[in-house]
């Protein structure tokens, strides 16, 4: 028996998540077999490259936004996740403090040091591989290594500065100019390169170092000084926060308004203020229109018309469902295979290649996941 086919104005509409004023519709998605009888939804690879669409939005080194279509929520999550914890970062992980009269404790100057976000060269960060711990079943680890640790250093002592006494005498109170070092930034740590690490660090430009160079670590004065030795390994974000290569990642459903009766006049200036701007735009009813019987346009022309521009800006707020002229009128939604990303870099990585390193890691987990199936089924 041959399998039945929606019309894509019914398989459309199946996609749209309705919000209404106190509530969410049509939230579970039935695009699966045997839900609707005599349709096929049995997945296929073909149909799947025919309508899966990649939009970007926004593109800048620290900073994406960009559009994934066609897929299941399930799919999109999970790249959510990987970006937000399975991708190996570098960050400080040991610190052995030698000596620091800072007034900034010992424990608390490591944390801000560990929080840090480096960078490097791109293949060089690719190369290292990530340090073993020792535990109780594996007492001695991966152990320390090349490839494996990155060796960073802070040295700095405050003292006054050369001209300190004419300022002092002119009444200057700025300390980063009566002081050398009067503030510690990340721009004073240092990286120091080991074994096989030449290959790919050696160079300024190429050198293990903070994202940002003025992060502020501490604040001295003359006397105080801080001498500390920092070993980076690479972690992933489940295992702590300093190793999310992301400040944020996050993604939301395309909105959907439509507009079922006509909007006019005042009321039509109403509903766009109900919006953010460039969502709803007015226009002026044309003679074809008015002249259609049944449009809601008869004897209407020239007066002002209320119809949907972009959606992508709109945040869905429901204001317009708050307003008893607009009761009937309108119809809010969101489309639920339209994910809209957006991606804060910590630096380590380029915006655009996060998404990329998740697909990576999420390929790897499903070769692994097949090769245990096809253990278990040996």
């Amino acid at each position: 028996m041959p399998s039945i086919r929606a019309s894509q104005e019914e398989r459309d509409a199946r996609k749209i998540v309705g919000v209404n004023a106190e509530t969410v519709t049509n939230v579970t998605s039935t695009d699966f077999p045997g839900h609707y009888p005599g349709e096929d939804h049995e997945w296929d690879l073909e149909e799947f490259r025919n309508t899966f669409r990649v939009k970007f939005h926004k593109l800048q080194p620290l900073d994406a936004s960009f559009s994934l279509i066609g897929l299941d929520a399930s799919i999109a999550n999970a790249f959510r996740r990987i970006l937000l914890a399975e991708i190996p970062t570098l960050a400080i992980e040991y610190v052995f403090v030698h000596n620091n009269t800072s007034i900034v404790q010992d424990e608390v100057l490591a944390q801000r040091l560990g929080l840090v976000p480096l960078t490097g060269n791109p293949a060089g960060l690719r190369w290292l591989r990530q340090y073993r711990k020792p535990t109780d079943e594996d007492p001695e680890g991966s152990g320390v290594a090349d490839n494996n640790t990155i060796v960073m250093k802070l040295d700095v002592e405050c003292t006054k500065a050369d001209n300190y006494d004419e300022l002092n005498k002119k009444g200057e109170d700025d300390p980063r100019l009566l002081y050398k070092h009067a503030h510690v930034y990340a721009k004073d740590l240092q990286f120091v390169l080991s074994g096989r690490q030449n290959n790919y660090f050696e160079g300024e430009a190429n050198a293990v170092r903070s994202v940002h160079p003025d992060i502020l670590l501490a604040k001295m004065r003359p006397g105080q000084c801080i001498n500390m030795e920092m070993h980076c390994v690479k972690g992933i974000g489940a295992d702590h926060a300093k190793f999310s290569p992301v400040a944020t990642a996050s993604y939301r459903l395309l909105p959907s308004i439509t507009i079922t009766q006509p909007i006019l006049g005042p009321d039509a200036r109403k509903f766009a203020r109900c919006f953010p701007r460039g969502v709803i735009g007015l226009e002026e009813v044309t003679p074809e229109e008015a002249a259609r019987t049944g449009s809601g346009y008869e004897g209407h022309e020239g007066e002002k018309k209320a119809v949907v521009r972009n959606t992508f800006k709109d945040t869905v707020s429901r204001e317009c469902l708050r307003h008893p002229e607009f009761e009937g009128k309108v119809k809010l939604g969101r489309v639920r295979d339209h994910f809209i990303f957006m991606v804060e870099s910590t630096g380590q990585y380029p915006s655009d290649e996060l998404f990329l390193e998740s697909v990576r890691i999420m390929k790897e987990k499903c070769a692994a996941m097949k090769r245990g199936l096809g253990n278990i089924l040996r």
